[in-house]
């Protein structure tokens, strides 16, 4: 039982972090990245899919991706939807290949995104301490029905602790990494 919650936790602040990673992979760095695109959502034959699924993404340059549509009726509506995301990139088409330039960064552009990158690692931190108090409850509970014992519990509640401790520092190395690359210029 109390390994079940145990493990119940880990899995949930996995992909609590899972989540945070996917979350900074949006927000761009002055390197083009393929990642950068990947959430955007292109009206194809009436459904918003993917980018990634009607078009291939590549690095050009440093500071050019290329979008090279599978279905060549498909351009306008991936130019628009590169445009409409909300991501600052302005792309050209030239024939079949939407190239995507990144603009450079500026200082206070730079400021701006890590604050939404600390933000994002908050409601991480948030999420992962949500899930503490979650499995801390569940213990609590399995001692009301008197399926554990106090020592048991506090044991679970210690290895809970220290799985919150190993999340919470790995989102805060992750954050580092993140805001030393938007650093650089």
């Amino acid at each position: 039982m109390i390994e079940d919650i145990i493990s119940d936790a880990k899995t949930r602040m996995l992909k609590s972090f899972e989540s945070l990673k996917a979350e900074m992979s949006k927000i761009r760095t002055g390197r083009a990245h393929p990642g950068l695109l990947e959430q955007v959502k292109v009206s194809y034959y009436g459904t918003d899919t993917p980018l990634n699924q009607v078009a291939s993404i590549n690095v050009i340059d440093a500071r050019m991706l290329g979008v090279n549509a599978f279905d060549k009726s498909s351009v306008p509506d991936i130019e628009k939807a590169i445009m409409n995301a909300n991501l600052g990139l302005n792309p050209v088409t030239t024939g079949d290949l939407i190239r995507v330039p990144l603009p450079a960064l500026t200082e206070e552009r730079r400021k701006d995104l890590i604050k939404i990158v600390r933000a994002e690692a908050e409601k991480a931190r948030v999420a992962i301490r949500n899930i503490r108090r979650d499995a801390n409850s569940s213990c609590k509970e399995l001692i009301k029905e008197k399926l554990i014992g106090e020592d048991d519990e506090r044991r679970a509640e210690e290895q809970i602790q220290k799985i919150t401790n190993e999340n919470i520092a790995t989102i805060d190395k992750s954050l580092e990494q993140k805001e030393a690359e938007m650093l650089e210029i």
